[in-house]
């Protein structure tokens, strides 16, 4: 140690933790070189903002008044629509939305929201005897059918054809809807027109019951005259007919309840008279 001073004995020497460890350490005192200085326009992109273009204030305000001007229109129309639709309520105008049957609507049906409570059951009679009429006409097409099949000619299979495809839409048209409206409106006019149509289909009920031999001896109707002549010859064809006359005069029946139940409401409720009136008021009209 002779020969040497040492300002610091008591410093501890600098190591350089990346030399070889079996090096010696240098006993000069060099330190490590410092990191470079990062540059001035160094940019970390965290949390840097993008700009997401924005509609302006008068675009917005643009936007709002059409909204407004929208709303404003729909409202409009709706208030016309009631306006409308009391009006036509007003009037005795009902807009009937077919809804009968179900999987397909192909009528208006809503006995228990439109007609009168103490008339309900009535109506649905009536609607009953509508059925009864679709059912003795298909069956009268399926008893014919028999027939044609055992040689009575095709004619009265094509008259069976005929009865159905006008009968029940016919008396949809012709009696049942009025009557409907009759019960729903108390209507006095249509309630006659139902009498007068209601009468028609119970004699037309009555007459395919018989079966006179008035058209190809009767046998286009299912009835008891034609059932009595075709036991002898073909039971089948006999049977078929005779469950015809059954379901026909069963509908005749029911069909007569129902007119002799109508009118007994009819006249206690007045509307005969209101009727008499009316008939007298046009009668005097068409004269002057």
């Amino acid at each position: 140690m002779s020969g040497r001073f040492d300002s610091n004995p008591f410093a501890e020497e600098e190591v350089n933790p990346f030399a070889n460890p079996g090096s010696v350490p240098p006993a000069s005192n060099s330190k490590l070189s410092p990191l470079p200085p990062e540059p001035a326009d160094f940019n970390y992109d965290r949390g840097a903002t993008v700009d997401i273009p924005l509609d302006s204030a008068k675009d917005l305000k643009k936007k709002e008044m059409e909204l407004q001007a929208k709303e404003a229109e729909l409202k409009k129309r709706e208030q016309e629509l009631k306006r409308r639709e009391d009006a036509a309520a007003r009037a005795g105008i009902v807009l009937e939305e077919k809804n009968w049957p179900a999987f397909f609507p192909i009528i208006h049906q809503d006995i228990a929201n439109e007609i009168p409570i103490h008339l309900q059951r009535l109506q649905y009679v009536a609607f009953t005897t509508l059925l009864g009429l679709t059912a003795c006409l298909l069956w009268n097409i399926i008893a014919v059918t028999t027939a044609w099949i055992k040689g009575e000619g095709v004619t009265i299979w094509f008259l069976a054809i005929i009865y159905f495809i006008t009968g029940v839409p016919g008396a949809y048209v012709l009696w049942y809807r009025p009557l409907y409206r009759a019960m729903r409106t108390e209507s006095a006019l249509k309630f006659g027109w139902f009498f007068l149509c209601y009468m028609l289909h119970i004699g037309f009920c009555v007459l395919a019951a018989v079966a006179p031999p008035i058209i190809f001896k009767g046998d286009s109707l299912a009835g008891i005259l034609p059932a009595i002549a075709f036991i002898g010859d073909n039971v089948l064809v006999g049977v078929f007919y005779f469950i015809g006359f059954g379901f026909f005069a069963l509908e005749s029946v029911v069909s007569i309840w129902v007119i002799q139940q109508v009118y007994m409401y009819f006249r206690g409720s007045g509307k005969a008279a209101e009727l008499k009136r009316d008939a007298a008021r046009g009668a005097v009209r068409a004269a002057l």
